[in-house]
């Protein structure tokens, strides 16, 4: 006989960003950490903003591991949320039911949640909006989950095309959703002054007037063009 598997593991054990490290990525755009990480990061385009608010947070990663149309785990982590976390909810991209509605979006928002994040769709549009808690997800979906497991809290995951573990930066705004593993949080930090430096002088040259990059222009005359 196969050995049945536990309703739930919880992993206490988990990384956290200081204050510091969090701060640093406040206000900044997903654009600008994907480019400090050599275009790494981002989760998949089908994991969008729910509402029409161009909402932007980033704090620590609190994942939650369910299987396919199952919430269990993702009702555990309610007691482990910390002030400023994201709840990362994976339901290892099934789309057949949510993977949350209003009521678990009010629970983590008064247990301090900025935001929450899943591979699968939500629910409630109307009952999230008004609770007010920022959220990513594949869509809408009024089907109802199961709660019977097993699942995984505060460990790591695959989501969205990455792998995601619990105390990694998570940065989400209108255009999607970035992790910054925990162990490059500081490298990627020490990029970004650079990629804002960059960004800010081409935003100002095509204000001027720029209407082709110098580097394609120049290629375009160099002898690793063909014109046929």
């Amino acid at each position: 006989m196969i050995e049945e598997p536990v309703k739930l593991v919880v992993k206490r054990d988990r990384p956290r960003p200081t204050e510091a490290q969090i701060a640093a990525f406040q206000d900044t755009p997903t654009g600008f950490v994907v480019d400090a990480m050599f275009g790494r990061g981002s989760l998949d385009t089908r994991i969008a903003p729910l509402d029409r608010h161009r909402h932007r947070v980033a704090g620590p990663a609190l994942c939650a591991e369910n299987q396919p149309g199952d919430i269990l785990a993702t009702l555990a982590a309610l007691n482990f949320v910390q002030p400023g976390d994201i709840l990362m909810i994976g339901v290892a991209g099934w789309q057949g039911c949510s993977a949350a509605g209003d009521r678990v979006c009010g629970m983590a928002k008064n247990g301090g949640a900025m935001g929450l994040v899943t591979d699968g769709p939500l629910r409630d549009l109307e009952g999230i909006e008004a609770v007010g808690l920022p959220a990513w997800c594949t869509g809408l979906n009024p089907g109802s989950p199961f709660t019977t497991g097993p699942g995984t809290v505060g460990g790591a995951m695959a989501l969205g095309g990455q792998h995601v573990t619990t105390g990694d930066m998570i940065v989400a705004d209108a255009d999607g959703v970035v992790v910054v593993p925990f162990d490059q949080i500081d490298s990627v930090i020490a990029r970004l002054d650079a990629v804002r430096h960059s960004e800010t002088s081409l935003d100002a040259e095509v204000q001027a007037g720029l209407k082709v990059p110098p580097a394609i222009v120049e290629l375009v005359g160099s002898p690793d063009t063909r014109h046929e």
